[in-house]
């Protein structure tokens, strides 16, 4: 038995054996053993490894052994190496295919059948409302390739696209069961898209899909009755697109929609719900569980490991932020509707130029109708050149990509502006990708405050520093410390309040102890 803070610690982060509160003549001790004659149990919690946490439906659904997930960031910052390793660690991530080519994603969906055939991994499909062809395009890939589960993300209603996915991959069992083949983990921050996830595909764009060839009639009878994701994860205070919610007014909201839906549809299998959005540490992540989640989503915290897609001189960034070092800016791909994301604005000027940007954009009828003064502070300052010559680069750009943006285009000098406006903002994110010397001042770099508490919580350990900072690593130590602050709570609630000292995991490398 143990009753120094060091040796309470200890006792507590056994995981995978029981933990006794034990009184004696001596005092107030722990054990991981029963305690012999003598010995008073004050208070008892049985084993609890990190794979217990969550729902074990979850886990078998995506077979991972962690009800934890790596969330899909843009333009292949959730990259291949990011996927790969976190696979192969018994966790499930997406592919942050928004933004990227169908040639880069094909290239990527490539590596996954080669690396990882037999395990677990997404790809992220986001709604694209003013590049229609784009998520075409992402779902044929999808298709073509057989990926077993998408993270939609974006999504203010069901498309064609998302609901062709799903039903594509459902077919009848011997026993008349529903099969799914293809999962959806779908991302959302209000009850109403969170509700049309959780019902069956309408019966109006089955119909339409059937009529065109691109599903059977039967798939359509069997998406009837099934909902249309497996999992929906709601996004609170997240990186990128978020509407900011707070989490413990969202996820409830979220839970009651979920459980009202079960009993009315009666669905066979149970729709998880997760947690997304601030979670950077163990304390908000076994809140997150404790709140009901079947699984947690870290998004942000990746960023900064290895094995993520973007820059060196990005990660430096990242790895200074504090609590209060993020802002919300106009989004790229839906700059038109005034959508905005959460992105970092310590060392950077982008949250300002892309506002700034944004309500050029309302105030005047295009390009040529802008100010002088204006025009030449964007060409000197914001984009470094011609309006002119970034105007040739975006028809360029969407000849390969999308086509048909230049034809409206054509038709509108205000959707002409946005197109350029869109071009440093999309570029924003690249320079940050390629760690661009000289367009540091001009990052995109999408992250919330979830980047902040991770630094905090690391500040001292050997994972403050960026280069021991892998994928794999740092969830295995977030989700152990989410296991084990739950053990502390599960303590507390019994009446039991250790000293301070013992109730904070701090990450120590493989094969080391506290």
């Amino acid at each position: 038995m143990h009753t120094d803070p060091a040796g309470i610690h200890r006792v507590l982060g056994a995981l995978e054996q029981p933990c006794y509160i034990v009184g004696t003549g001596q005092g107030v001790g722990a054990s991981n053993a029963a305690p012999g004659p003598g010995g008073r149990i004050v208070a008892a919690v049985g084993p609890l490894p990190p794979e217990r946490l969550g729902c074990s439906g979850f886990r078998a659904r995506h077979g991972v052994e962690q009800a934890y997930m790596a969330g899909a960031m843009a333009g292949g910052i959730a990259s291949e190496e990011l996927v790969i390793a976190l696979a192969r660690a018994g966790v499930l991530a997406s592919f942050g295919a928004a933004g990227l080519l169908p040639g880069r994603i094909e290239r990527a969906l490539t590596r996954f059948a080669a690396e990882i055939p037999a395990l677990p991994y997404a790809v992220n499909l986001i709604h694209s409302p003013s590049e229609d062809a784009l998520e075409r395009e992402g779902v044929e890939l999808l298709l073509r390739h057989r990926v077993r589960c998408v993270e939609a993300s974006a999504f203010m209603d069901l498309t064609p696209h998302v609901v062709r996915y799903r039903a594509a991959g459902l077919s009848r069992t011997p026993d008349g069961r529903v099969h799914v083949g293809h999962r959806i983990v779908a991302k959302v921050s209000r009850a109403e898209v969170a509700e049309r996830f959780m019902r069956p595909a309408p019966e109006a764009i089955t119909a339409d899909l059937v009529a065109r060839g691109l599903i059977t009639a039967e798939q359509a009878e069997l998406a009837r009755r099934v909902p249309m994701a497996d999992d929906v994860t709601a996004e609170a205070d997240s990186g990128g697109h978020t509407d900011r919610r707070p989490l413990t007014a969202l996820f409830p909201g979220l839970l009651r929609v979920r459980d009202t839906l079960q009993r009315e549809l009666g669905y066979g299998q149970r729709i998880g719900l997760g947690a997304a959005g601030g979670i950077g540490t163990p304390r908000a992540a076994a809140a997150a569980f404790a709140l009901g989640a079947d699984y947690v989503v870290v998004g942000s915290v990746h960023q900064s490991c290895l094995e993520s897609g973007t820059s060196d001189a990005a990660r430096r960034l990242l790895a200074g932020a504090g609590l209060a070092d993020f802002e919300m800016a106009p989004a790229a791909d839906m700059f038109e509707l005034g959508v905005e994301l959460q992105v970092l604005k310590k060392g950077t000027l982008f949250p300002m130029r892309a506002k700034k940007l944004h309500e050029l954009y309302k105030a005047y009828d295009g390009v040529e109708a802008l100010p002088g003064d204006a025009r030449r502070q964007l060409e000197q300052q914001v984009f470094r050149r011609p309006l002119t010559d970034v105007w040739a680069d975006v028809e360029e750009y969407f000849t390969r990509r999308d086509p048909d943006q230049l034809r409206r285009a054509l038709e509108s000098p205000r959707r002409r502006m946005a197109l350029v406006f869109r071009w440093y903002l999309g570029m924003a994110s690249r320079w940050a990708v390629t760690g661009e010397g000289d367009r540091t001042a001009d990052y995109q770099v999408w992250c919330g405050p979830a980047m902040g508490g991770f630094n905090e919580w690391v500040r001292g350990s050997y994972l403050a520093a960026l280069e021991n900072r892998r994928a794999a690593d740092v969830a295995r130590h977030l989700m152990r410390g989410a296991a084990f602050t739950a053990r502390v709570h599960q303590l507390a609630l019994n009446g039991v309040r250790l000293p301070a000292a013992c109730t904070e995991y701090v990450p120590v490398p493989p094969g080391e102890t506290r």
